[in-house]
């Protein structure tokens, strides 16, 4: 069974729908208990760094996701699931999961386009995602396919051989990371159509 990762922070839905579409049994759920049982788990979510750290630790999801992190249990985070992983975000300096090292940016202001055009925060948008290493779970993406992205924050990993993926939106920023038995991408693939169904396929059929 897949968990997706109940923590009060939206899109949920969305994910469990994508799942279920594609054939794999699934489970919304905030009960660590639970969580810790899954074959696998998913953090999506979208909102405020912060509250996603209050709502985890509320209700002790946050040792839960350290417990299967450590079991080695294909773990993916999407969007804000992508931030809190990282040890702190500038959102509010808040203190996060701590998965991977490293730290979660705000897009710097003024954020600049090739041409010198403002470019708008949050970032909202179909974009490509520069993938320089392979990956199982993006083995069925080319590099002409676009993902939908909505985002203020962006991860920054310690090292950069947690990197698999980047993106360029006046600066050029890491949209995929992981490390292991852990994936994580800023973009949604719940909400990005047949090439985004492509990468939850990946993940859920992934053998770590």
């Amino acid at each position: 069974m897949i968990a997706i990762i109940d923590y009060k922070a939206g899109n949920l839905a969305s994910v469990a729908r994508a799942l279920s579409y594609l054939g794999f049994r699934c489970r919304v759920t905030g009960e660590a208990k639970e969580i810790v049982r899954a074959d696998r788990v998913i953090v999506p979510g979208v909102g405020s760094a912060g509250q996603a750290m209050h709502d985890l630790k509320r209700r002790g999801i946050d040792k839960a996701l350290h417990e299967v992190h450590e079991s080695g249990k294909p773990f993916m985070g999407i969007c804000l699931g992508s931030q809190v992983i990282f040890e702190q975000s500038e959102e509010g300096t808040t203190a996060c999961l701590g998965l991977l090292p490293g730290r979660v940016r705000r897009f710097p202001a003024p954020l600049l386009s090739d041409n010198g055009d403002t470019l708008k925060v949050p970032h909202m948008g179909w974009n490509r995602v520069r993938f320089i290493k392979s990956h199982p779970v993006f083995r069925d993406i080319s590099p002409e396919d676009e993902f939908y992205f909505v985002h203020s924050y962006f991860p920054v990993p310690d090292s950069g051989d947690a990197i698999i993926g980047t993106t360029d939106y006046g600066i050029t920023f890491a949209s995929a990371v992981g490390e292991g038995s852990l994936i994580a991408v800023q973009f949604h693939p719940e909400k990005s159509g047949p090439i985004g169904l492509k990468v939850l396929n990946g993940f859920c059929q992934w053998a770590v």
